[in-house]
């Protein structure tokens, strides 16, 4: 079975490359609503978590969309808005790293898009660049909500992470909710084929992973956000899942693929499994 294409993947790879230049807002084109106001749709703090015992401190973002709105994953699919964060105004921040709880997937005439509805708690690994010193944590966050149109919605956000604060429910749930580790999982075998196709490249991956229930969706994911990344076919027989999608640079023709970096998400009914680099096949 053939990946599932749009008109031009030129011209979804060159939108690709426009929306990393653009905060990742610009590769759904969405619409501005009339009289839309982001309060009434989705609404955002800081959880101040607690600090670990390797120093580093658990923190998150908690979204509450309004009934019928949805936002997305870091990975949303053709029909979604991928998320962008700037922590670039928080004092004695080394870094910021977000953790996803497993998506839901919404299919809206045949466009697939990955992501969150009601409420969403997004754990934040934060670490101090000194760790004697609490961070001031202060973030925009480039969002999408849809419901019958999407609209991209910029969160201010700001919080002081001090002291040793206090384990959050919350948070654990949605630790709890990430991705398995596929060997964890129950994988035995992952080998991946690519091919050149006139555009770019065709990514074929094999596993031997048990099933995760329902209709499984395969995502494949590249550091590099310019490269578009078809809709991926999944299909399994018994423990072996094959899954293909197409790979489209913005050049418009094949290119080094470093295997190593390749992502694999495979998400089921209730639960999901992740892989990190698939060795030639």
């Amino acid at each position: 079975m053939t990946p599932n294409r749009r008109p031009s993947r030129l011209f979804a790879a060159a939108l690709s490359a426009a929306a990393v230049l653009l905060g990742g807002l610009a590769c759904s084109l969405p619409a501005r609503a009339e009289g839309f106001s982001p309060d009434k749709v989705v609404k955002a703090e800081v959880l101040p978590g607690w600090r670990m015992a390797d120093g580093q401190r658990m923190a998150a973002l908690h979204l509450r969309l309004a009934d019928g709105w949805k936002t997305y994953w870091r990975a949303p699919g053709e029909a979604g808005i991928p998320p962008v964060f700037d922590w670039s105004g928080s004092t004695n921040l080394a870094s910021a790293r977000v953790i996803w709880p497993q998506p839901h997937v919404f299919d809206a005439g045949g466009m697939r898009s990955i992501g969150y509805k009601h409420d969403v708690v997004l754990p934040i690994e934060v670490t101090a660049a000194d760790p004697s010193k609490p961070v001031a944590l202060k973030a925009k966050v480039d969002i999408g909500v849809c419901r019958d149109i999407c609209v991209p919605v910029a969160l201010n956000l700001s919080a002081d992470l001090a002291g040793k604060g206090a384990p959050d429910p919350a948070i654990r749930k949605a630790l709890a909710a990430q991705p398995e580790p596929a060997r964890k999982a129950g994988l035995t075998s992952a080998a991946c084929a690519v091919e050149p196709i006139a555009d770019g490249l065709r990514l074929t991956a094999q596993l031997d992973l048990p099933a995760q229930g329902g209709d499984e969706t395969t995502v494949f994911e590249l550091p590099d956000k310019t490269i578009w990344i078809s809709q991926a076919t999944t299909r399994r027989t018994g423990k072996h899942l094959t899954a293909t999608a197409d790979l489209v640079p913005a050049t418009g023709a094949p290119f080094a693929l470093d295997r190593s970096k390749v992502k694999i998400t495979v998400l089921g009914a209730g639960k999901a499994v992740e892989l990190l680099g698939c060795p030639a096949s």
